[in-house]
């Protein structure tokens, strides 16, 4: 064989690519190994980070911010961000609580209202991006304040105590099912309803064709608004699930519930591979950049660092995750170019 004919083959990747591009193929997978080996790390320093009790409370938290982040997946999913998600959460666990605390409703009702209460202003969020065309990211700022704003006025100053809910309602925070948490189960369920919509429906492969390509998406006779409308009203959805479960879990409620939720949703979503480009990405690695971040928190507060730093740890790994994907989607380009040119 000649130099000519060695030289003309395309060099083999080294291993360090190849790692970096498994990595981007399969986050889960990855997250799991980081989760693994973080867990060992803190152990060492501290034995009780990885006890029964420990472990239950941060996958019950992890899990509400999880069942938020499922809908903030389809939301980015589809290039574009609803950043009203935790005025959304903190708006219906307080008007859940005062419902409740009020007697006006019964537990199945309140919960079922504020389920709807999310899906409506998820869908207006869906609206205004949608219909009336405003860009994701100034819009859903515009209505993160809105929706806060309402909340304060209906709150008028005052909070909803756990003395105030009916006897019993936030036992189901540390209810468990065969030995695993209820919100655990919760999310595991939301999760797995949501992945298969994503995977085996014409919607779900139409969420990924817009945020794939928009423009393609709509020659191919795809309403892509109509499916911007839908991403965002499950997001509201979901917003909703989240926000019941937050007034279970902290019992009392007062109009300021939630906030800053939205760094550690978006951010779990992109640990989790959800492309904030757009077009890919998986539900369940939004709910595992949620338990990985909620892993973090705790191993903060197990090794007594300072909770200051959390934020700039949420910011730090969201740049982190898309430079990773950045770097990774340029080279699955440029191995795409190259394989069609030979």
């Amino acid at each position: 064989m000649s130099e000519l004919a060695v030289s003309a083959r395309p060099a083999q990747p080294t291993l360090l690519r190849r790692l970096i591009l498994t990595a981007g193929r399969h986050r889960e997978v990855s997250l799991l190994v980081v989760m693994i080996l973080l867990g060992a790390l803190v152990a060492v320093r501290a034995p009780q980070f990885l006890s029964v009790s420990n472990l239950t409370q941060v996958t019950t938290l992890a899990s509400i911010i999880a069942v938020a982040a499922v809908g903030q997946a389809l939301v980015i999913i589809t290039r574009n961000v609803d950043l009203s998600v935790e005025s959304t959460i903190g708006l219906v666990a307080f008007v859940v609580a005062e419902i409740l605390s009020a007697r006006t409703l019964g537990v199945p009702a309140a919960i079922a209202f504020g389920i709807g209460l999310g899906l409506v202003l998820g869908m207006i969020n869906g609206f205004v991006v949608a219909v009336m065309r405003v860009p994701a990211i100034v819009a859903t700022l515009g209505t993160l304040s809105i929706y806060r704003g309402v909340d304060f006025l209906l709150a008028g100053g005052k909070q909803v105590t756990l003395t105030e809910l009916p006897s019993g309602y936030t036992d189901a925070a540390t209810a468990t099912i065969l030995g695993i948490p209820l919100f655990v189960v919760i999310a595991v369920v939301i999760l797995a309803i949501v992945g298969i919509i994503l995977r085996q429906t014409r919607f779900g492969r139409q969420v990924y064709a817009v945020g794939s390509n928009p423009e393609a998406a709509t020659i191919l006779g795809i309403r892509t608004r109509l499916v911007v409308f839908g991403a965002f009203a499950l997001c509201g959805l979901c917003a909703g699930v989240a926000g019941v479960m937050w007034g279970i879990y902290f019992g009392t409620i007062n109009a300021t519930a939630a906030t800053g939720a939205v760094l550690q949703v978006v951010a779990a979503c992109v640990v989790g591979g959800v492309a904030i480009f757009g077009g890919s990405g998986t539900v369940v690695g939004a709910g595992l950049g949620a338990l990985f971040l909620g892993f973090i928190q705790n191993a903060l507060i197990i090794i007594r660092l300072s909770q200051f730093w959390l934020e700039a740890i949420y910011g730090l790994v969201i740049l982190t995750a898309v430079a990773i994907d950045a770097v990774i989607l340029r080279r699955l380009r440029r191995s795409i170019g190259a394989r069609s040119r030979g």
